[in-house]
């Protein structure tokens, strides 16, 4: 199934939508979200109802399965109807709602191409309505995606290709604005995201990217992983391999997590 949704396609479709917009360090997305979102979309927020709290696990781990059913059957989601997550625009967050719903087991699950601009500039309409919202029964049971320990990560990037989806500058170890350590895995690649969709928003195609990571190495049966600074824009990485058709695993707490361990080497550079 292709887990993208046009905006043509979504305004026809009976779906759970949820509204996933954030930005590292702010403003809360729940501000953009009042100030108008597509009809019958809930507010899901991403650092409470998309990880735990900050921890040994890194900046946004996995939350537990107990954890995250109630928030999803809180914004209403039920295994039995397909799911729709959006952002602003280059799908970064609602990424990382889809790899956890198809994680936990949602077997329908999209996200909307190119975000809410796609929506507007289709000339679709966005409300300040808050949709009524009835309660979802989802159930969750982890394993439905790959991930990836540490250990794993750092056998991958000797035996696979474990990709770095961070800016260049942080994979060289030259800044780093969010973590307290710089560098990358030693053997990691760098990939960034931003180089996997299109200006304003909506990904590139998908043989664009098929190309795109053949020739970053994930060729023939060469495993692939991903990681970045927290396990966010990493999630997005898997998805636009999903759109190639190259299954990749992630490693959840990512590169906030790697270095809670003084013993791990960094690669700087």
């Amino acid at each position: 199934m292709n887990p993208l949704i046009s905006a043509e396609s979504l305004a026809t479709e009976p779906v759970t939508l949820l509204d996933v917009r954030w930005r590292l360090g702010g403003p809360p997305g729940v501000d953009a979200y009042h100030e108008g979102h597509i009809p019958g979309a809930v507010f899901c927020d991403l650092e409470h109802d998309l990880a735990s709290p900050p921890g040994s696990g890194g900046r946004h781990p996995l939350p537990s399965a107990a954890d995250f059913q109630a928030a999803m059957r809180r914004l209403g989601v039920s295994a039995s109807r397909p799911v729709v997550v959006y952002d602003e625009a280059d799908s970064t967050a609602a990424a990382r709602a889809w790899w956890l719903l198809r994680y936990f087991g949602h077997p329908d699950v999209r996200v909307l191409d190119g975000g809410l601009r796609a929506w507007t500039r289709a000339g679709l309409p966005t409300t300040k309505d808050i949709p009524d919202t009835p309660g979802g029964d989802f159930t969750a049971t982890p394993g439905g995606m790959p991930t990836l320990t540490a250990a794993e990560a750092a056998d991958l990037a000797t035996t696979g290709l474990l990709l770095d989806a961070r800016a260049p500058e942080r994979y060289r170890g030259e800044t780093e604005p969010i973590d307290p350590v710089a560098g990358h895995i030693p053997g990691a690649v760098n990939a960034p995201t931003t180089q996997n969709v299109e200006p304003g928003g909506p990904f590139h195609s998908a043989d664009f990217l098929r190309e795109r990571f053949n020739t970053l190495g994930a060729v023939n049966d060469v495993p692939v992983g991903t990681y970045c600074g927290s396990g966010v824009t990493a999630a997005h990485q898997v998805l636009a391999l999903e759109i190639a058709d190259i299954p990749a695993a992630l490693y959840v707490g990512s590169w906030s997590h790697w270095i809670t361990d003084p013993s791990r080497p960094i690669a700087l550079g």
